[in-house]
């Protein structure tokens, strides 16, 4: 499925999973080559997709990759570049040797329903049912390959954590996009698990329209990136609108920094934001607090382990267990657990031990009640003389500034040291500071080899189109603004 969110998707959601067919999510920010990478990968038979959408013209990035669409009969494409794929679905045109979603649509009869019934006997909960690409940012996309026992599981025991049993006729403002976990999981089978209502605020992100989707249809929940809830809670008009109905929230996708929990909460009057955490290879959460836990836990921590899961905190060097407290590699291990990324064994025997532990690559520690805190990316830590420096700890920090609306931290490269720390700050609109007096604020409250050797003021971030900061791409922006590129 290749596109933004759409009632559609989620029918054909449903119907792939009847069917026995794997759903294969393909993000649509991907370019030509990455596009074609995993639609082949995973020997894609049909496409779902819009003809475009924003600047991405889908049909045009077909024919180039498959010039035989043009002269095929819908269903009938013979590609040399993608040999498996036999039909295209259009959902909003009419295109040359393509369905139309409603064409498909009508085809459908009573005939095949035995068909379906047949179908049906021969599936397993075991089964593959999604392959989520992640984003390939150190190499070639890897397919996350999640089963129905996967998905089914993680949006019960999601639902269950936040109060959807028990919560009559929730209605969820659901900005994130189905084509990663948080939406299709947390939205789409919780809706079919659960029974919530799904309120969609915009075809792309928007953060002035998912405010007036709260307002209009009374939306009594809320989902969102960090990101997504520091754009909503500094929209210069939010004061008009009436947010009376959202009494709940989940805020995950990445590293949620407790000032932003506590601006959520004071600025938009959601009392009952809850942090989540976990990986698409975890299908996705894995850790969760409940609504009603203390405020000064749900906003440093993660919350807890999910029902019927494991974890562990153990050395990244060594694969030894920490005592409590000690800060080291999560591993998950349960029925969220992917079956592997597909047709690569390799890579899944890198992530997954034979006894059936996934390696998060995350830094983290828990304490004695079993709440875990995040501490950053195994990839993202930043190596100064020697000394290792997590990102989140001084993120989090920082976000106690009262005129920095966003951190971002990121090593960059230094001659004598071999790497420095570097702050990447968003200002509160309207606010002045200078490099200066954000080193003296934090001087004597953290560390002195963790304060910012270099302070940038910048406007936006690199994001993901699922709204979470690229921090390679980042560093080298970092880099170049400084003059630090490699061979200078």
């Amino acid at each position: 499925m290749w596109g933004p969110n759409t009632y559609e998707w989620i029918l054909f959601q449903f119907a792939t999973a009847k069917a026995g067919i794997i759903l294969v999510s393909v993000n649509p920010a991907y370019q030509l080559q990455e596009a074609e990478y995993a639609l082949r990968k995973v020997g894609c038979k049909a496409i779902v997709c819009h003809s475009q959408f924003k600047t991405q013209r889908y049909c045009d990035m077909l024919r180039q990759i498959c010039p035989e669409i043009e002269s095929s009969s819908p269903g009938g494409i013979k590609s040399a570049r993608l040999p498996d794929l036999r039909s295209v679905i259009v959902l909003d045109s009419r295109q040359p040797g393509m369905f139309h979603f409603d064409d498909v649509m009508q085809a459908g009869s009573s005939q095949y329903v035995q068909q379906l019934h047949d179908l049906q006997k021969k599936l397993s909960f075991d089964d593959p049912i999604n392959i989520q690409f992640t984003s390939g940012t150190t190499g070639a996309p890897k397919g996350a390959t999640l089963s129905h026992f996967n998905i089914v599981n993680n949006a019960y025991t999601v639902g269950k954590r936040v109060g959807f049993i028990w919560r009559p006729h929730t209605r969820v403002c659901l900005p994130v996009p189905l084509y990663h976990c948080f939406g299709s999981v947390g939205g789409g089978m919780c809706m079919a698990v659960h029974g919530i209502s799904l309120v969609f605020p915009s075809a792309g992100y928007d953060g002035k329209a998912n405010l007036a989707a709260m307002e209009s249809q009374r939306c009594t929940f809320v989902y969102g990136t960090p990101t997504m809830y520091v754009d909503m809670i500094n929209q210069p008009d939010l004061a008009k609108y009436d947010l009376s109905s959202v009494h709940t929230g989940i805020m995950a996708g990445s590293p949620c920094p407790p000032e932003v929990v506590k601006q959520v909460i004071s600025v938009m009057g959601i009392k009952g934001i809850t942090i989540g955490y976990g990986t698409t290879e975890n299908s996705p959460v894995t850790f969760c607090a409940n609504p009603g836990d203390n405020l000064e836990r749900k906003s440093e921590t993660v919350g807890f382990i999910m029902d019927h899961l494991e974890a562990k905190i153990v050395n990244p060097s060594t694969g030894q267990l920490l005592p409590l407290g000690e800060m080291g590699e999560i591993m998950i291990r349960g029925y969220c657990v992917m079956l592997g990324y597909w047709a690569d064994p390799d890579k899944t025997n890198e992530c997954i031990t034979e006894s059936g532990w996934y390696k998060t690559g995350d830094i983290g520690s828990m304490d004695a009640y079993g709440y875990c805190k995040i501490d950053g990316r195994i990839k993202d830590m930043i190596i100064r003389g020697g000394e290792n420096i997590y990102p989140a700890e001084i993120e989090q920090f920082l976000h106690t500034h009262p005129k920095i609306k966003e951190a971002q931290v990121v090593g960059v490269q230094d001659a004598r040291m071999g790497e420095e720390v570097c702050a990447c700050i968003k200002l509160v609109d309207g606010q002045e500071c200078t490099a200066e007096e954000i080193k003296a604020y934090c001087k004597g409250q953290i560390s002195h080899f963790k304060i910012p050797r270099y302070v940038l003021f910048v406007t936006s971030y690199p994001l993901t189109i699922t709204g979470k900061i690229q921090k390679h791409k980042l560093r080298i922006e970092a880099e170049k603004l400084l003059g630090l590129e490699k061979g200078k």
